[in-house]
């Protein structure tokens, strides 16, 4: 049982004293380890919620974003962000929707409004917003493990993340032929592997296609960057967490294309997901285990797998999703 009389304690003051927290929240829960149903005693407290917006913020078009207090690893999202970030079935946020009831700390009438309407966030987009989170974790256990991956198939795991993000490119650019942007691997002048591209685009906003360049350049740098912290990562044991997460995902995944489900408590799956955090699936030089590669590749399978059965719309219920937010900043003015 979690003490929750932690959070009257001075650490945690900001929650009452902050302008944009206090009665403003509408929703607070467990996040991390404890969510997932993975905690050990030592794990630390990770709390996530919602406030709501001003009506001041409303009317003027401002939005406080995210409160986050690194001290508690807390983070407190806006109405507005949170929305934007749940229609893009964010596995950071969309978490929120789905606890164990008594892992929620507050619900207020309008958290109650967006926990009732959780399904509308629900779309074949998590295919790619959760898949893209596994294999970012599976890079991460690429390079800060001993396996070796040749420079193509490094410059292949580049392009795989980069296609993820560019999935919401559709929704939140102009809109282009699908076939527009193709990236692959080959020789450079040097006879090196290298990334390509072969772009066809006419009469494209300039700013959207700065705006694409920028979050595929963001990409490969934070790449890059996973490198610079292998050693790191392996003297602090965290391959098996990132292991552990990875397959976590593809879990979650599953059960929102097949179930359209949130289940961010993995009770079912506790020990398994423990055994791999504690190292089970780790070899004798504390890396992966070809065992562990290949439960990862029959997770990938079956969440492809339920992606081409699933009976999700492709898209979220933009609709519902605007009438939503509309109704919750109606209230808020309304009672300002």
């Amino acid at each position: 049982m979690i003490d929750l009389n932690i959070l009257k304690t001075k650490e945690y003051d900001f929650l009452r004293t902050n302008p944009h927290l206090g009665d403003n929240v509408c929703l607070l829960g467990m996040g991390g380890s404890i969510a997932y149903g993975t905690n050990t005693p030592d794990s630390d407290i990770d709390i996530r919620g919602i406030a709501l917006n001003t009506a001041d913020e409303i009317l003027l078009g401002n939005d406080f974003e995210n409160i986050v207090d690194t001290t508690t690893d807390t983070v407190i999202y806006s109405v507005n962000k949170i929305i934007q970030l749940l229609t893009n079935c964010n596995p950071n946020t969309i978490e929120l929707l789905g606890l164990r009831p008594d892992h929620y700390i507050k619900v207020t009438d309008i958290g109650k409004e967006i926990l009732n309407n959780k399904d509308i966030f629900l779309s074949k987009v998590a295919v790619n917003t959760f898949g893209g989170y596994a294999y970012s974790q599976l890079r991460r256990l690429d390079n800060k493990s001993a396996r070796n991956l040749n420079k193509a198939e490094h410059e292949q795991h580049i392009i795989n993340s980069i296609k993820n993000a560019e999935y919401s490119f559709h929704t939140r650019y102009t809109n282009y032929p699908n076939d527009s942007i193709k990236l692959y691997v080959d020789k450079n002048t040097n006879n090196e592997d290298d990334i390509f591209m072969d772009m066809s685009l006419s009469h494209y906003p300039l700013r959207d296609y700065n705006g694409m360049l920028s979050e595929m350049h963001t990409v490969i740098r934070d790449y890059d960057k996973l490198g610079k912290r292998n050693k790191n990562a392996i003297e602090h044991n965290k391959i098996a967490k990132h292991a552990m997460h990875l397959i976590r995902l593809y879990m979650m995944c599953i059960d929102i294309l097949k179930y359209h489900e949130i289940n961010t408590y993995r009770e079912k799956e506790h020990d398994l997901l423990m055994d791999i955090r504690n190292g089970k699936y780790l070899d004798e030089n504390k890396q992966p285990t070809n065992e562990f590669m290949n439960m990862v590749e029959n997770y990938r399978l079956e969440m492809e797998s339920a992606a081409k059965n699933s009976t999700l719309p492709d898209l979220p219920n933009y609709d519902a999703i605007n009438a939503l937010k509309m109704k919750i900043n109606k209230q808020i003015i309304l009672n300002s």
